[in-house]
């Protein structure tokens, strides 16, 4: 993920609550023959139709030429006992495992397509743990996420073989996405003692701190345009606050229950919040007409446990639900031509823990 184990442990845990008006579905991997899998009120969504079938799915992202997605799944049918990384079509892979990109060591997240959409970039721990890592969900009671200070980045073809390693330095570098031009990666990392938003080169030279304030900046992607990041941020601000903060790092831990999101040039100037929601608001992800943003959240959620998709003017007005899953929607992404959406879901589970990956056509 760029940390998905704490929503996807707390939406595991309602997995049943809710379901859409039919669970009515071809066979595994030929979709769905009418909108069945669309609640009522997703007005910006149309031919909603399921990719995955069982296990837990997510960060599912475009290839550039819109015909390949790249995702991290864990499926113990599928031998992964943890995060490992896969590549499917956009019209599905049905029941069948799709190639692997990653080792199949240790743990992996964050994958994205570099350009020519031959090559797969993403973050592992195989290098210095061969087995899953482990670490606490919850601590004094509060949910909190893992940064392995082992994640590296790699770029792997699409059979596998890894091409090049792109970071080396000590701590968690992870989270990385390319910029739509293609030219530049962002990613975060604990390089400068803190979470803080990085940029590189595809080739991994000329690294550039973005952000530098005390908290967890992540989950970045370029807008559009490439000129300009969109990411989630904590910012500690109490004494208590920051002690917290300070001493859950030290342990290769975040607690990410209070997090909004920012923008900012890819330089890391004009950097300003957009969201000020309250909770957890994450994974965003901007329209290719660059001026909406999609993102999850459990703003309005009581529990704090139920996660939709909203939508926001890139200057924090103009807030929109976008989805209406009782239970767990996020990772939201664009097709580069804004005709289509994908996102990972607990709808239509059978009331199963699974998560899967389901894509829409685009509906402004």
């Amino acid at each position: 993920m760029k940390n998905l184990s704490l929503f996807l442990f707390s939406a595991a845990i309602f997995a049943a609550c809710s379901q859409p008006a039919s669970n009515e579905q071809q066979a595994a991997g030929d979709g769905v023959t009418s909108d069945t899998l669309r609640y009522e009120q997703e007005s910006h969504l149309k031919n909603v139709r399921q990719l995955t079938f069982g296990g837990d799915n997510a960060e599912a992202y475009f290839s550039f030429d819109n015909k390949l997605l790249t995702l991290q799944v864990t499926n113990e049918a599928w031998g992964t006992s943890c995060d490992q990384i896969f590549y499917i079509p956009t019209n599905g892979a049905g029941s069948q495992k799709p190639p692997m990109v990653s080792t199949g060591k240790g743990n992996t997240t964050c994958s994205f397509f570099m350009p020519g959409n031959q090559q797969i970039l993403y973050a592992s721990t195989h290098l210095t743990a061969d087995t899953c890592l482990t670490s606490p969900r919850v601590v004094d009671g509060k949910y909190v996420w893992a940064v392995h200070k082992e994640f590296d980045i790699f770029v792997a073809d699409l059979n596998g073989n890894i091409l090049r390693q792109l970071t080396d330095s000590p701590g968690y570098d992870a989270e990385a996405t390319v910029s739509p031009d293609g030219q530049k990666i962002v990613f975060t990392s604990t390089r400068s003692g803190d979470l803080e938003l990085w940029t590189m080169n595809l080739d991994g030279s000329a690294l550039k701190q973005v952000t530098k304030e005390l908290g967890y900046d992540g989950g970045a992607f370029f807008t559009p345009d490439s000129k300009h990041l969109v990411f989630r941020a904590s910012r500690p601000k109490t004494p208590e606050e920051v002690k917290t903060y300070k001493d859950l790092l030290a342990k290769g831990l975040v607690q990410p229950v209070a997090l909004e999101l920012f923008m900012c040039d890819a330089d890391g100037s004009n950097l300003h919040q957009v969201t000020s929601l309250g909770g957890a608001n994450w994974a965003p992800y901007m329209h290719p007409n660059g001026q909406k943003i999609l993102f999850s959240s459990n703003h309005a959620s009581e529990s704090g446990r139920q996660f939709n998709i909203y939508s926001i003017n890139a200057d924090g007005t103009g807030i929109e639900q976008i989805t209406f899953d009782g239970v767990f929607d996020s990772f939201p992404m664009f097709s580069y031509d804004g005709k289509q959406v994908v996102f990972s879901s607990n709808r239509n589970n059978g009331g199963t823990h699974d998560t899967n990956v389901f894509i829409a056509d685009w509906v402004d």
